[in-house]
């Protein structure tokens, strides 16, 4: 059975040895992820030129996405470099402080002032440290320490129930979205959107840096992160506006409790799906595996669950950007996903009710999938030239695996993304009858297929005209 659900992997330390990233592509990598926080343009840049060797190397076009910091709020750093603050002690967020004290500590976001009052909580160190404002005096806010614990140079800052002000898109994520465009990235992922707004200014972004560079569209992700972006209206025209969306739990559930998480997980993949686009999820999925090389059974059952919501990838950060374990990881990630597939359940009969639609090139593809579906077929193949037919296919579930085939490279890195599709390079511009040859060909190849199987597969006449797809046709292989 071939695994649905795409795995990304962020790239540090730990996985930018061309070995272990060969295996870890190996293993099952579909997706890097440059965390742009971290790091110079020059080492992105690097570990982009890797990806792109290794994977032609391997036949797999990796996607590569860029991961943009956005505002993250932040403590200034200490004299002694850390603190520990007791709970009940008194404690100053100044913006004119150069170097913290046990007293108070600098801010590099100037604004935050302006944008707490008496009562607000501030969440501090992922959460570990809860300040509450007393007082706010021009650029000292005055806090009481409710839950205390260490502090350390530069660590983030939360408001809980969200309402900070800062930009999605910084100067420093403007210039880093300029030099991962020209460098050839396949997704561009934003940090704390707060509506469809934001989206769409750095989609304008994103078109004009791509126009500048020659490079096609790129795929642009909302890591839905605040609590203002989980509200309905703001968050579906966030989906709206995005080609993906990643549900970013960490600071998520920092805004917003993390009892809430698990619930708003399985609403932004519901609704994001039912909207063509689709979903990663992230944060700590196999976070014991920095340091072991088995994951807890409650890493396997958040992963296992994530799938069974029906989102398009799992991701990890630190387990594989710095963990003892990356190729370990993704393999054990790998088997979780599997086993968890097969028990997804097929409801497209239900799926199809009530629908209509008024593009022929998106009937051809439900018609498809509805069609394996009921003739038990073993493969469906998309000969496609932008990708939409197997994108369309993907937003349903079913246990035949879609097989995207394309002469695009951009393309075929696209779909990298998607669940269920597994993009192939082939010249999709011949004449309909050696296209269809070469489909078999390709499949029996890659032991996809073997002599009697049936095969559903979309093209479009004339080839390679996108979103030309209005032929289907049952292929019994030979």
């Amino acid at each position: 059975m071939l695994r649905a659900t795409k795995i990304i992997a962020t790239l540090g330390p730990a996985s930018e040895n061309p070995e272990v990233l060969r295996d870890m592509i190996r293993a099952g990598v579909d997706v890097v992820r440059m965390n742009f926080s971290h790091g110079t343009v020059a080492d992105h840049k690097a570990r982009h030129d890797l990806v792109r060797i290794i994977s032609a190397n391997l036949g797999k076009e990796v996607g590569i996405m860029a991961d943009l910091q956005g505002p993250k709020i932040r403590v200034g750093k200490f004299a002694e470099n850390k603190i520990l603050l007791k709970e009940g002690a008194q404690f100053i967020l100044d913006v004119e402080c150069e170097l913290g004290n046990q007293g108070r500590v600098g801010l590099d976001y100037q604004e935050l002032p302006g944008d707490v009052k008496p009562g607000d909580r501030l969440l501090l160190n992922d959460g570990l440290v809860i300040l509450r404002v007393e007082s706010v005096k021009g650029g000292e806010i005055f806090t009481l320490v409710e839950q205390g614990g260490p502090l350390s140079n530069n660590k983030g800052i939360n408001r809980a129930g969200g309402g900070l002000t800062a930009p999605a898109l910084t100067e420093k994520d403007i210039a880093d979205l300029d030099a991962a465009i020209a460098m050839g990235v396949d997704f561009l992922a934003i940090s704390f959107p707060k509506d469809g707004a934001d989206m769409a200014y750095a989609r304008r972004l994103a078109d004009e840096a791509s126009a500048k560079y020659g490079v096609g569209k790129i795929r642009t992700i909302a890591k839905v992160e605040r609590a203002e972006a989980i509200d309905p209206k703001a968050l579906k025209s966030i989906i709206a506006e995005s080609d993906g969306i990643m549900v970013a739990r960490g600071d998520l559930a920092i805004e917003v409790g993390n009892a809430a998480v698990p619930a708003l997980q399985k609403r932004m993949i519901k609704w994001a799906r039912e909207a063509d686009k689709f979903t990663i999820t992230a944060t700590q999925m196999m976070e014991s595996m920095i340091n072991a090389p088995v994951p807890t059974r409650a890493e396997v059952s958040d992963v296992a669950n994530a799938v069974l919501d029906g989102t398009d990838a799992v991701m990890l950060s630190a387990e594989s950007a710095a963990g003892s374990y990356p190729v370990q990881t993704i393999k054990a990630m790998a088997e979780i996903c599997v086993e968890a597939e097969k028990s997804d359940p097929v409801k497209l009969d239900t799926d199809f009710l009530d629908k209509t639609f008024t593009r022929i090139d998106q009937t051809i593809a439900l018609g498809a999938l509805f069609t394996a579906h009921h003739l038990h077929a073993n493969a469906i193949a998309a000969l496609t030239d932008s990708g939409s037919t197997a994108i369309w296919m993907s937003r349903h579930n079913i246990h035949i695996p879609i097989f995207a085939l394309t002469s695009k490279i951009a393309t075929q890195r696209a779909l990298s993304a998607y669940r269920n599709v597994t993009p192939i390079g082939l010249d999709c511009t011949n004449d309909r009858d050696t296209a269809l040859q070469e489909v078999e060909i390709c499949l029996k190849k890659r032991g996809a297929v073997k002599k009697g199987a049936t095969v559903v597969l979309t093209s479009g006449e004339p080839m390679g005209e996108p979103g030309g797809t209005n032929t289907l046709k049952i292929i019994h292989v030979k």
